[in-house]
């Protein structure tokens, strides 16, 4: 009974361990960023006296939304630019609204102030603002998987003691009978 309950235990106690080492090891598939795992994707947001626009980049590619400040209406059927690292890039509509932009001096880390320039029913305007790309190659820590680790250890260990006594209690009492 008592190798029947330690085994157990001890399928129990590989699962987590094996699940800490496999993220980093290469052997589950890689996450995409800003995707569930909680790493944000570098976003900038330039606003004017009557419009708001924010860039959501994803590798070499920026979808853009602008939208009127004053109703948060999305504006359609514009002339989006963006002027980025001094070079201005033209951008795409798309069916949903949005403006799309390829780039490769979108994958550069560090810091670039960016200019948005929209034109839309005989209006242009400006607006400015900065992006933070951070470096692909620095790899965020996860300092908690350690602690965790830690943690589910001691849970199992607790409960196979609180397993082992009890069965030696009920084993105990039944030699008794």
């Amino acid at each position: 009974m008592a190798t029947t309950w330690l085994a157990v235990a001890c399928l129990f106690a590989a699962v987590p361990w094996r699940a800490v080492h496999a993220a980093g090891s290469g052997d589950s598939a890689q996450p995409i960023p800003g995707a569930i795992s909680g790493t944000p994707l570098p976003r900038v947001e330039a606003r004017s006296a009557t419009l708001l626009a924010v860039g959501i980049v994803r590798g070499d590619q920026m979808t853009i939304h602008v939208s009127r400040s004053l109703d948060n209406a999305p504006v359609r059927d514009a002339t989006v630019n963006v002027m980025l690292r001094g070079v201005v890039h033209p951008t795409t509509a798309e069916a949903d609204g949005s403006y799309t932009l390829h780039t490769k001096d979108l994958d550069v880390p560090g810091s670039a102030g960016l200019v948005f320039t929209v034109s839309f029913a005989g209006t242009h305007e400006d607006l400015k603002g900065e992006l933070r790309v951070a470096d692909a190659a620095a790899k965020p820590q996860d300092e908690n998987s350690v602690r965790q680790l830690g943690w589910w250890v001691l849970n199992f260990a607790v409960c196979i003691g609180f397993l082992m006594l009890w069965s030696r209690r009920r084993k105990a009492s039944a030699d008794q009978e």
